[in-house]
């Protein structure tokens, strides 16, 4: 039970990692949104002029950023449970600035959403358990 927040923060690491790679990828690849079905209009009210620079950093923010943290939380790293929180924080602000930006909503918004509030609940959790264990040893 007690690595049962750490399995949590790394399956929801995995999540994102893998599904901002695959799109970051897409529209890196097909800067027009037609791979991943993303209408244009979509990206008309951004400073973007297509899906490009987006697929950049949904690849490297959450994709990449989301594989360090899970190497982080494996060998242990002392700051993982912090660079759990962070990743939990860009992926919120993420999600918040599509909404933002775009001014539409879809329904894999809110799921993403959720995954970076649980990856934040779970990394401050971690953040002091760990505090809490390194004061009583």
């Amino acid at each position: 039970m007690r690595n049962l927040p750490r399995i949590l923060a790394l399956v929801l690491l995995a999540v994102n990692g893998a599904g901002a790679i695959y799109g970051g990828y897409l529209l890196m690849t097909d800067p027009t949104g037609h791979a991943l079905q993303m209408p244009h209009e979509w990206i008309e009210h951004t400073p973007f002029k297509d899906f490009f620079v987006p697929g950049v950093i949904l690849f490297l923010v959450n994709g990449i950023c989301s594989f360090i943290v899970i190497i982080a939380t494996i060998v242990q790293y002392r700051k993982a449970a912090a660079l759990i929180f962070v990743q939990g924080l860009l992926l919120c602000g993420w999600i918040f600035l599509q909404l933002l930006l775009t001014l539409k909503y879809h329904p894999l918004q809110a799921i993403m959403g959720a995954i970076g509030l649980l990856l934040m609940i779970t990394g401050y959790q971690l953040t002091h358990r760990d505090t809490i264990v390194a004061q009583a040893d």
